[in-house]
């Protein structure tokens, strides 16, 4: 659940206007450099971050991983029958006729000695994910995939297979009807597909036969680990997990790690310990930064990103180059005239004169460097030159990661 954003007050509303007559101030620009010129946002989905007074917080819960309450990855190779003639070829594909009279022979068929062709059989792996403290009997998803040259799982049933973890031992069992997401269509002349219809799920068709032991309201002490190290974080997390326990119990190990001990005279468990600390508020830091994707034109800025006094300009060198082709004919009389295509071309040359140079001063803060860019008319792509060039510089106070 999203914590909602608080209105701004009439004193909010007042810094922001002030916000935007001081950037004027930084912009070397005419008087046509107004609010009302500035684009609302970058065409390639620019992230700003609202700037409230209040920063939201985050519970432990949804920053960390707990130690030990982790899940386990299940694997298994079965087959799938009841397909439409969109199967398995035995020429291509041997291990599946291998798989289906070793399947019959377990069920009292005899087929050793028959070759058997079958066009509605697919070979496929089935994984699925264990959830932590899954117990005997739970349902669990499972993902099917073709290991074959099957065509179209689509109407398939997949029969028993057992699903094995790294251990090798058999920890659920799946079987039923596949759900495929594609579909696929031919005729004579043309062909439409959507999605993929080698691959499939069964919502709930795997059955956990084996638990996982494991006495984890025993444990006398438990990691914490964040999903995005950070040490200010960390030490936030510890610092509110005491405080609400009125001991030392937690310590930040490193950027990562936060140490949570139960006390001796608690008997309530692991479990209450960290369900009293899971839901505890903490204020999230994060590092300045920037990512760029080149390939899509994606710009994300953190709220703390600043950049050092430095003048930008930018204006780039356009040719447009336009063909227009005029017919002439000769006059309705003429006998030695011919009907002739003239060319008619048009060059226009764009240097950028209109731009202008922009001067930042030192700590600019995101809001007004997007704004400022934004006046400029920098487009996502010059942005991203633009955004590297000033790390080159030294003037952008922040971390830029280019993917």
């Amino acid at each position: 659940m999203q914590i909602p954003t608080a209105r701004k007050t009439a004193r909010q509303r007042q810094k922001d206007a002030h916000d935007v007559e001081r950037f004027r101030g930084y912009c070397a620009f005419s008087a046509h450099c107004s609010r009302s010129d500035l684009p609302g946002a970058f065409a390639a989905l620019l992230l700003i971050l609202p700037q409230t007074s209040a920063v939201a917080a985050s519970r432990i819960k949804d920053i960390v991983d707990f130690e030990n309450v982790r899940e386990n990855q299940l694997v298994g190779y079965g087959l799938v029958v009841g397909l439409k003639g969109t199967g398995d070829s035995v020429r291509k594909a041997p291990f599946t006729e291998a798989s289906l009279k070793a399947m019959l022979e377990r069920l009292g068929v005899n087929v050793r000695d028959v070759n058997i062709d079958p066009d509605n059989v697919a070979a496929v792996s089935v994984t699925a994910t264990l959830p932590p403290f899954a117990r005997k009997g739970s349902h669990i998803d499972v993902q099917i995939s073709a290991i074959g040259d099957a065509e179209n799982l689509q109407g398939g049933t997949l029969l028993v297979t057992p699903l094995v973890g790294l251990d090798g031992e058999v920890y659920a069992v799946a079987q039923g009807s596949v759900a495929v997401s594609g579909f696929e269509a031919r005729g004579a002349g043309q062909s439409v597909s959507r999605g993929v219809t080698t691959a499939a799920r069964i919502a709930g068709g795997g059955i956990v036969e084996r638990e996982v032991a494991f006495n984890f309201n025993g444990q006398q002490g438990v990691k914490l680990a964040l999903k995005n190290p950070d040490f200010t974080t960390a030490r936030r997390i510890a610092a509110a997990i005491n405080e609400a326990k009125g001991g030392a119990i937690a310590t930040a190990l490193d950027p990562t790690t936060v140490q949570v001990i139960r006390p001796v005279e608690d008997q309530a468990g692991m479990v209450a310990l960290l369900g009293d600390i899971e839901q505890l508020p903490i204020k999230v830091d994060q590092p300045a930064r920037v990512v760029v994707d080149e390939a899509s034109g994606t710009i994300v800025m953190g709220a703390d990103v600043k950049i050092s006094e430095v003048a930008i300009a930018q204006g780039n060198l356009t040719i447009r180059i336009t063909e227009t082709p005029q017919v002439s004919q000769p006059n309705a009389l003429s006998q030695t005239g011919q009907t002739q295509v003239v060319p008619r071309t048009s060059i226009d040359v764009d240097e950028g004169k209109g731009n202008k140079l922009a001067l930042l001063r030192s700590g600019v803060s995101l809001r007004e460097l997007v704004d400022g860019l934004n006046a400029l008319g920098v487009g996502p792509r010059d942005l991203i030159t633009i955004l590297l060039a000033l790390k080159t510089a030294g003037a952008l106070q922040a971390e830029v990661e280019v993917f």
